[in-house]
């Protein structure tokens, strides 16, 4: 068990005091809560990637090349499933592209865009930064595989009435 980073609570303090000053917390907490996971996830998915000179971000960029069919996607795209802003992408890219793992070519579709195809080293370095990251078991070790399953649902749902996707039954999930 690591260290805490805090004495007690910060969410839970939070709480307390917007019930004091605003009202029911129920909310707040939640969004605060999924907003520090967020953080501590990343934090520690990035630790667990530092020996392969990459972010977790940059570790996304390279799946999601990875996963397409050709091994390239225009940099709309990429910014577009990852929800990244144009310019994170282009710096992603940057970085990549300079440690040999992706390169840049025009799209012969539409000379406007620019794509970027995963090297045979991007897909050596996904496999074994995918290792380390099954390894901690994507930082979510504070949950049994069924309790991983039900927050999963449960953030579907969110990400769901936010828009993030049609809410009909998708082919990629099972039952």
């Amino acid at each position: 068990m690591p260290e805490p980073r805090l004495p007690f609570d910060p969410v839970e303090r939070a709480g307390s005091l917007w019930s004091e000053h605003f009202g029911d917390p129920t909310a707040m907490r939640l969004a605060t809560s999924i907003m520090r996971v967020q953080q501590l996830l990343l934090a520690e998915l990035d630790a667990a990637l530092r020996p392969y000179d990459i972010t977790f971000a940059r570790y996304e960029v390279l799946v999601l090349l990875t996963f397409s069919r050709d091994g390239y996607l225009p940099l709309s795209k990429i910014g577009a499933r990852l929800m990244v802003h144009p310019t994170s992408v282009t710096n992603a890219i940057d970085r990549l592209e300079a440690q040999g793992l992706v390169r840049r070519e025009p799209d012969p579709d539409d000379r406007r865009r620019t794509r970027a195809r995963i090297t045979a080293e991007g897909r050596t370095l996904v496999t074994e930064a995918t290792k380390a990251l099954t390894a901690i078991d994507f930082a979510v070790t504070g949950l049994t595989g069924s309790e991983q399953d039900q927050a999963f649902d449960l953030l579907r749902r969110l990400r769901a009435s936010a828009g993030d996707f049609p809410e009909h039954p998708s082919p990629f999930t099972a039952g």
